[in-house]
């Protein structure tokens, strides 16, 4: 577990008077500043940043993307205000805005995450604030690249513990969207210049309306449901914008419950952005350990697969359910939720990237003979361990009879086992690159890395990822 940062967030007065259970959360969704941000926090922000827009410029050129960004400019318009929408450029209200980049991020399963959330904030955080910002809400003379890292991280923190606090208290698994909508209303209500009331409002109406999708049905039967997020910063926006005209809400009870304070007592000492995990892969988080093992054995060993017979995979009960309704996946969603398609792109290409998980690649007969020889196991003690750690191992048996048997693998990534700076700067342009252009993936990089100290930075990141209205 990561070390507990030595500076702590602390705006309340000595004098100040007893804390409600809202108090904590209230005052830090509207006190925090950048000079509260510890370096290593800053950076994780950027790092964030640069991985989400790698993730957005390759979903934008899904079906997905197509068909939300359609419907939320023609049926999500804003009459009084509107902001373009994520690498589109046509306009929709700003909740429609932050739907369709949300579920522009969440189309490629590439962004990143958290273990104990089983899920994502920034795919609805960094839509929320765009949209925000665009849109004109807010003292705009006071919105600089700091006061948006610092947004980002408030945006994190808030959906990291909503969504741990959920899964803590309810018994069933909900979406993304059920927890991180609260975190865009948070958002909100620090530009609208909410007081402490209005905010514990506008978050009581972001838990209420927020989706609670079953996941799990979605990832055993894949489609653009994906996991709710789009829905989640559709309803977190428009949880601030009621909010702010005296809409009320019941109080968030992931926020406020007696079983669910233990979760925020320690905002701004314990800074959970730096727990999230970066993927190494397009592919469901559950399906990139089995990935590891199979592509650490064709390293070790050096066969192909052609040399394959047959392909065991041992794993979580959760992971081993990844696609299990779809057989042979023939969609692009298929692919990115089907445990069995991961390792056998794995053994066919040696890597998994946007063109593995293109539907291009169905049509591969390889990737076909290694799915019929595949049986998937459910190791109780793996299942244990869920969702804290995620591990799995793979038998490979070859045509000359040995059988090759990995160690226990867990997925790159994760703050215990970090990707390198640089190879999350290469996942960002191999993915931005082929959308950007080389010259404009750079130059959207360098103003993520000079937000802090360049004045004008975010107004040029701005354009670069909203771009010219359509």
């Amino acid at each position: 577990m990561l070390k507990t940062a030595v500076r702590a967030f602390n705006p309340a007065p000595a004098s100040a008077p007893a804390a409600t259970p809202f108090t904590n959360v209230g005052q830090f969704a509207l006190g925090l500043s950048y000079a509260d941000l510890p370096a290593e926090v800053v950076v994780q922000a950027q790092r964030c940043l640069l991985d989400l827009i790698g993730v957005a410029a390759a979903g934008s050129r899904t079906p997905a993307a197509a068909i939300v960004n359609a419907y939320a400019s023609t049926q999500l318009a804003g009459l009084d205000r509107a902001a373009r929408i994520l690498f589109d450029g046509r306009r929709a209200g700003l909740a429609g805005a932050a739907f369709a980049g949300a579920t522009t991020i969440d189309a490629f399963d590439a962004h990143d995450g958290h273990v104990l959330t089983k899920g994502h904030a920034g795919v609805a955080v960094l839509p929320a604030l765009l949209a925000y910002l665009d849109g004109g809400v807010g003292s705009q003379s006071r919105i600089d690249g700091r006061e948006f890292l610092t947004c980002l991280v408030i945006g994190y923190e808030i959906a990291t513990r909503a969504g741990i606090a959920l899964h803590a208290t309810v018994a069933d698994y909900h979406c993304s969207g059920a927890w991180n909508a609260l975190a865009c209303a948070a958002l909100g209500g620090r530009w609208l210049g909410f007081d402490e009331s209005r905010m514990r409002h506008a978050l009581g109406i972001a838990e209420y309306f927020g989706p609670r999708g079953q996941i799990l049905r979605v990832c055993s039967s894949p489609t653009m449901l994906k996991d709710g997020s789009g829905w989640g910063a559709q309803v977190g926006v428009s949880a601030a914008l009621l909010a702010s005209d005296g809409f009320t809400g019941a109080p968030a009870l992931t926020v406020e419950r007696d079983d669910a304070r233990e979760f925020w007592s320690d905002l701004g000492t314990r800074w959970r952005i730096r727990e999230q995990y970066f993927k190494a892969y397009p592919i469901c988080r559950w399906a990139q350990p089995a990935t590891e093992a199979a592509l650490a054995l064709k390293r070790s060993h050096h066969f192909s697969d052609a040399d394959v017979v047959a392909v065991a995979i041992e794993s979580f009960r959760e992971a081993i359910d990844l696609g299990s309704q779809c057989a042979s996946p023939v969609t692009a969603e298929e692919t990115q939720y089907s445990l069995p398609y991961a390792v056998a792109a794995a053994l066919v290409y040696g890597k998994i990237g946007a063109a593995e998980v293109e539907t291009a690649a169905l049509a591969d007969p390889r990737i076909t003979r290694l799915l019929e020889m595949m049986t998937l196991t459910n190791d109780t003690e793996f299942s244990r361990r869920f969702p804290a750690e995620r591990w799995a191992r793979v038998r490979i048996t070859l045509r000359d009879a040995r059988t090759l048997v990995s160690e226990p693998a867990r997925a790159r990534g994760n703050p215990e086992n970090p990707l390198a700076n640089g190879e999350l700067r290469a996942k960002y342009r191999e993915l931005a690159e082929p959308v950007l252009g080389e010259k404009r993936s750079a130059h959207t990089e360098a103003l993520v890395d000079s937000l802090a100290g360049d004045s004008g930075a975010l107004s040029a990141l701005t354009e670069e990822l909203l771009g010219p209205s359509r």
